[in-house]
């Protein structure tokens, strides 16, 4: 674990939390992310809940912020509907955002805990998909 304190984008908050709050109707649609790219731009997106399974606000976030060419973040966050706050990122979506983004920033915590810190950190001792792919040349 890291002890490097970086800072809460609270404009981020807030545009998952807006997401969230006017977005986000019924069963089908319960979570919303926002995450900063590099280039300062803020994308968001919600979940598309499915008794498949349906991928999580922060899966369909790195699709929407590819389709905008957006394919560096610095920082993403999850809030819940019915103003449940900040939700932390699942386990599945832990190990999809190391290996897309490994120094991605997460928020997490609630109300005046809510702090950042490294997707790292969320996954101590983890298994990094392209340390194990073979060198093709």
């Amino acid at each position: 674990m890291t002890a490097q304190a970086h800072p809460v984008d609270h404009e981020l908050v807030q545009a998952a939390a807006d997401v969230a709050r006017t977005r986000c109707r019924g069963d089908n649609h319960t979570m919303a992310a926002a995450a900063r790219a590099r280039d300062g731009r803020i994308v968001t997106a919600v979940n598309a809940c499915h008794f498949t399974g349906g991928p999580c606000a922060e899966l369909v976030l790195i699709g929407t912020a590819a389709a905008q060419g957006a394919y560096e973040l610095d920082t993403i966050v999850a809030v819940g509907d019915r103003d449940r706050g900040v939700v932390p990122p699942c386990g599945r979506c832990r190990q999809v955002l190391l290996d897309y983004f490994p120094a991605l920033k997460v928020i997490v915590g609630q109300g005046d805990r809510v702090r950042t810190v490294l997707i790292a950190d969320l996954l101590p001792e983890s298994y990094v998909w392209a340390d194990h792919q073979l060198d093709a040349g």
